[in-house]
């Protein structure tokens, strides 16, 4: 007996989210749509995905290391400390990105059929994982020049990894939803992402803020996915900061529950609004 779907505007909360898993067909045609899209008619392809970071870490390396001579952590070349740190936040900062236009590009889709519509904003950001996966080979050409050998904390990584894809989903989710109504927010997210990318420990290490700061500091989000990377990759040399670690991931918990809730709570009227 073949299964039917039943196409209903107004599903349940129960049914939406059972809807989820009953779409991943399409989940997984926008995903790779998107990705192919990326690169398609470019010179260098998924060369992109390697450049960016690698050139961010050289500006970042000679800026901060060279100019400001800020520390390192513990013996870790700054270059590696650096790269370490531009990994989430690139995959962060393309995910926030690309999510808050995602539904406006795709409002043919939107305003013909059915499906649940958290499927589209979440395919971009799982788009921007696969670049991060790509500039992850980066990562590990520059442990091999340098003749890094991480320790155990490497098996850790996979758990910082998840908490920023968490980190992405919940800003994504809320940015995405008041761009469908307010459409300047599109001039404004390129703004956040920028001011983000200095205030975040990405081009030094957390350790240079005070520590009367250093707790208010790791109220940003990111703030806890840079430190435990670096935790993860640079083993030993350097260690954790426990409560910035658990602010950072409060804030993650809170931005994921309000970014679901209002994208849910406004999403009857995307079709109408785009």
């Amino acid at each position: 007996m073949s299964e039917f779907i039943v196409i209903e505007a107004n599903r349940s909360e129960s049914h939406y989210w059972l809807d989820l898993w009953r779409y991943r067909e399409l989940f997984r045609v926008l995903a790779w749509r998107d990705l192919s899209v990326r690169y398609k008619q470019t010179v260098i392809g998924v060369l992109w995905a390697l450049i960016r970071p690698f050139l961010t870490m050289l500006v970042f390396t000679i800026v901060f290391g060279r100019i400001a001579s800020l520390p390192t952590d513990g013996n870790a070349p700054y270059a590696l400390m650096v790269f370490a740190g531009i990994l989430p936040w690139t995959f962060f900062s393309t995910a926030l990105s690309e999510a808050s236009n995602s539904l406006i590009n795709n409002a043919n889709l939107i305003t013909k059929v059915y499906f649940p519509r958290l499927i589209v904003p979440i395919a971009t950001i799982v788009v921007a994982f696969v670049d991060f996966l790509i500039s992850f080979g980066i990562l590990l050409l520059l442990m091999g020049w340098y003749h890094y050998m991480p320790d155990w904390r490497i098996v850790v990584l996979p758990i910082f990894v998840l908490l920023a894809f968490f980190a992405s989903i919940g800003p994504s989710l809320w940015i995405t939803s008041l761009n469908v109504k307010y459409r300047d927010f599109r001039y404004v997210i390129p703004f956040i992402v920028q001011f983000g990318l200095y205030v975040s420990p990405v081009g030094f290490s957390s350790s240079v803020v005070p520590e009367q700061w250093r707790l208010l500091y790791s109220l940003n989000p990111m703030v806890g996915v840079i430190d435990g990377f670096r935790w993860c990759i640079l083993g030993g040399q350097r260690s954790l900061y426990p409560a910035g670690l658990l602010a950072s991931v409060a804030v993650i918990a809170f931005f994921l529950w309000f970014g679901v809730r209002q994208f849910r709570k406004t999403e009857k009227s995307f079709a109408d609004l785009i």
